[in-house]
């Protein structure tokens, strides 16, 4: 710059650096602001309260017949017949099986003939006894011939009861040769084809399956059955009455299954091999809808977690130290709370400590702050603005 083009700046270089003298020579200071000289960053926060937050669980689960059946011979004999279709529903009493029951009536007829030798011997030795009764009397015989006849008598008596025993069992076994199934359900896969020899109840011929209502078998490990026992004794959780969860199916393709069932079992034993407690819920299956075998998840509902405060996700941060969360102070500054957090409930932690109901936690916009930075807390009553509807042209693309 010239001396010249100095001298001609002069006025305005003076009017600038007159006042800034004056202030310094006064000793006036500018308003403390944030750095550089920027507004406080704008942040979104949730003000928490005490609430009942209910308490799901969730387990991999199979399902089961309400009833099982094996189906088995009682007697040993050839497989003459299947009398029914399989896969489809039978009822109990029905016939399943025939076995050939032509050795069966052959015994029958045998053990009946029999019934009819005994009949006769008892007659035999009655009038046997009845003549030696009077002739005993005129001492015409002695008394050991008259014990012998009535002897004989009770012998007789006797082998007709067994006579008819086996007219009995000849009956019985005639009646198993017609195989019946037990209860009403599915009926499975024959096992076995006709002509086969059956060796009575060692051989399964089939399964029937009762699947109204509907068992889930699954497994609570036993360090989480441990975990809600605590929570329980230290008030921080509270059960349904009666242990009776309330229970849901969610099938293989992330369904829910439409009908409610009810947890009602669980073992107070832990299993060696996979160190869970087995449990296992009913559920009412009149459509058919489930299948026993499947796979599915069974989510327990019921239990609540009294007064407890629960913040969002995003609003809980990892330092080397654990979690903490921001809150907003009473002088309008964000301030780091260290807290402890407890389980996840859908999109937020429970917090066990670190927190009381009205304190104002930073939701949105930690990223921007640190401790003890100034914020400003954004109006959650505001609208957002109007985004304009794009403009299209005649073939109905954006312009």
């Amino acid at each position: 710059m010239t001396k010249s083009s100095f001298l001609q700046s002069g006025p305005v270089l003076r009017a600038v650096l007159v006042p800034a003298i004056i202030l310094l020579a006064a000793g006036c200071k500018p308003a403390a602001g944030p750095p550089g000289g920027f507004p406080p960053p704008v942040v979104s926060v949730t003000v928490v309260e005490a609430k009942d937050v209910p308490v799901t669980y969730e387990y991999v689960a199979q399902t089961a017949g309400y009833r099982e059946v094996e189906v088995r011979a009682r007697v040993t004999g050839i497989l003459l017949k299947r009398n029914y279709r399989e896969g489809v529903t039978v009822k109990r009493g029905e016939s399943l099986f025939t076995i050939d029951p032509a050795p069966f009536q052959v015994a029958l007829a045998r053990a009946e003939a029999d019934v009819g030798v005994a009949e006769a011997r008892l007659a035999q030795a009655k009038r046997e006894a009845a003549r030696l009764r009077p002739v005993l009397e005129a001492r015409a015989v002695s008394r050991k011939e008259l014990d012998d006849a009535l002897s004989a008598e009770q012998v007789a008596e006797a082998e007709l009861k067994v006579a008819r025993a086996r007219v009995a069992e000849a009956n019985l076994n005639l009646d198993y040769t017609r195989v019946e199934a037990s209860i009403s359900g599915i009926a499975g896969r024959a096992a076995v084809s006709e002509g086969t020899l059956v060796s009575g109840p060692n051989v399964l011929l089939t399964t029937v399956t009762q699947i109204d209502p509907m068992y889930a078998l699954f497994g609570i490990p036993d360090r989480e059955h441990l975990a809600i026992r605590r929570d329980v004794e230290a008030g921080r959780l509270k059960l349904p009455e009666g242990g009776r969860f309330k229970a849901a199916v969610k099938l293989a393709d992330g369904s829910l299954y439409k009908l409610a069932g009810a947890l009602n079992f669980t073992d107070v034993r832990v299993s060696t091999q996979t160190g869970t407690s087995e449990a296992r819920a009913e559920f009412p299956n009149g459509g058919g809808m489930l299948r026993a075998g499947e796979f599915v998840r069974v989510v327990l509902t019921g239990a609540v977690r009294p007064g407890v405060i629960v913040v969002p996700q995003r609003a809980v941060l990892e330092s080397p130290k654990g979690k903490f969360v921001y809150v907003v102070n009473a002088e309008g500054r964000a301030e780091a709370r260290p807290t402890e957090v407890g389980d996840w409930t859908g999109a937020g932690w429970i917090i066990n400590s670190g927190l009381k109901a009205g304190d104002r936690v930073i939701v949105d916009g930690v990223m921007k702050i640190g401790p003890g930075a100034p914020v400003k807390v954004a109006d959650a009553t505001a609208t957002p603005p109007a985004v304009p509807a794009p403009v299209l042209d005649e073939e109905g693309k954006q312009q």
